[in-house]
């Protein structure tokens, strides 16, 4: 018995007369080429759409997004790579005809497009409504951290900023007196050479006036922490048991409940999510073209304002409340135990007593009337048994009460009454963010700044809802589809 053998590679072989009869029916390659063949690049945004009269003639921009749409959805992202793939790929010469464009042709194109990339993905999702894959009642938000090219090494806040100066000085006070020792005992135990010492000094002092100048940055621009590497990164971690933040980006998405396909997305560098249900969701609701629509969200997303901008818009949100009153964490009663009387406009406390209205202000003075507060006081806080128990302040406890907090006395009533709804968030956002960040090995971005991140996401975003929609429905359907 003997091992199985290949064929000499001296043997000449017939292979197929053309390229179109290496790639089958129900290669996705043949919907990549039909679905950008019907987009209007110029209307996307896309530049160089038509030749130019004279000079070297340029690559066609369809090929170049067909390529990276095929590099994203195959985990070939590099420009690099992607270069190399145009060499020894057979579903790659098909798809841009043997052109082979160079690392750079193929980088630039993404960098010079990157505010184009958003709109064919919306371009995706207008395909797969003509399609009747989404149901548009429905979607879930949730936000995930990718990491930025930018190592925490490399990233600073003020007070990191403060330590690093405070240990620089302390090791310039320790050379310096190595300096003076070796001055006073020049031939005493192996000191390193003066000059030695001085150089570190000199480096240590350029390093004092880098991270000065950083410090000085900050205090002027009133950000937090600034990145060295990616300057719009910022440290953010991704749960709260991670030990140690990474420097990334928060990307964002909603995903639709019938298909579970991304329906919106955006990349931001703030590191919660407690600004951005709204934007997501009216996002979501464009794509989808309803005039009604529910959304649920953990509760990361929980804030009044942006419930409300939500129901203004048209939107009905299932945000959960995360315990955060101080009293409570201090073993003191919470706001729960105080029941409002809407027609009173009072609360009732614990012990009985009525709080009623004492005034109304903005809970921001940079808010302003945005984020108005009632206050609500009672004077038999004075005398009270129970006052150990419910507040350390002197003059009495108080209750807010947002203006508008029946919007969301409404939604914590939608939850209690239907408590699934919460479930089907994890089951229905989750998986997206998984499949994208380790089955597709893309948790991290390859370029630098907001603006190019967000381009490189909705390649991310659209690659994942076309390796989806092939498993649902079949690559001829889709290539007629694409080409009507």
């Amino acid at each position: 018995m003997d091992f199985v053998h290949g064929m000499p590679r001296e043997q000449a072989l017939l292979f197929p007369e053309s390229l179109e009869e290496y790639i089958s029916t129900d290669n996705p390659v043949r919907f990549i080429d039909a679905f950008v063949d019907g987009l209007d690049l110029d209307k996307a945004g896309f530049g160089r759409t038509q030749p130019p009269a004279t000079g070297r003639p340029p690559f066609d921009p369809r090929d170049l997004l067909k390529l990276y749409i095929y590099g994203y959805l195959n985990r070939v992202r590099s420009s690099r790579t992607l270069e190399q793939e145009t060499h020894r790929n057979v579903e790659v010469m098909w798809l841009v005809r043997k052109l082979r464009p160079d690392h750079k042709t193929i980088s630039d194109f993404r960098k010079n497009n990157r505010r184009a990339f958003q709109q064919i993905f919306r371009e995706f999702i207008l395909l797969c409504r003509k399609l009747e894959l989404f149901d548009g009642d429905f979607i879930a938000v949730d936000g995930s951290k990718f990491k930025a090219v930018n190592s925490p090494q490399r990233n600073f806040t003020k007070k990191k900023l403060r330590q690093r100066l405070q240990e620089i000085d302390q090791k310039i006070e320790n050379y310096l007196r190595e300096l003076e020792e070796s001055d006073e005992h020049p031939g005493d135990g192996p000191h390193p050479t003066k000059e030695a010492l001085q150089d570190k000094i000199r480096r240590l002092k350029d390093r004092q006036g880098t991270y000065r100048e950083l410090v000085k940055e900050l205090e002027e621009s009133g950000e937090t922490q600034v990145s060295l590497t990616d300057s719009d990164s910022r440290a953010m971690k991704a749960s709260t048991s991670d030990i140690r933040a990474k420097v990334g980006y928060n990307a964002q998405i909603a995903v639709e409940e019938k298909t579970h396909l991304i329906v919106a997305q955006d990349v931001t560098n703030q590191a919660n999510d407690v600004d951005q249900l709204s934007k997501t969701s009216l996002e979501a609701k464009r794509a989808l073209g309803v005039d009604r629509l529910q959304v649920v969200a953990d509760n990361g997303y929980y804030n009044a304002p942006e419930i409300k901008t939500c129901e203004e818009g048209g939107i009905l949100p299932h945000v959960s409340k995360h315990r955060s009153s101080s009293c409570t964490s201090r073993g003191l009663f919470g706001k729960e135990l105080f029941i409002y009387d809407p027609d009173k406009d009072s609360y009732r406390c614990p012990a009985g007593e009525v709080l009623t209205l004492l005034c109304v202000a903005p809970k921001n003075a940079k808010r302003g009337a945005t984020h108005l507060l009632r206050h609500y006081a009672t004077p038999a806080c004075k005398g009270c048994s129970l006052r150990s128990q419910c507040t350390t302040n002197k003059t009495g406890r108080r209750i807010t009460r947002w203006v508008d907090e029946h919007l969301l006395e409404q939604m914590a009533k939608r939850l209690a009454d239907h408590p699934e709804i919460v479930k089907k968030r994890k089951a229905m956002v989750e998986h997206p963010f998984g499949t994208i960040k380790y089955w597709r090995d893309q948790g991290h971005f390859l370029v630098r700044g907001l603006e190019n991140v967000k381009a490189e996401f909705s390649l991310m975003a659209l690659a994942y809802n076309i390796k989806r929609v092939t498993r649902l429905l079949t690559i001829p359907r889709l290539v007629a589809a694409a080409r009507e």
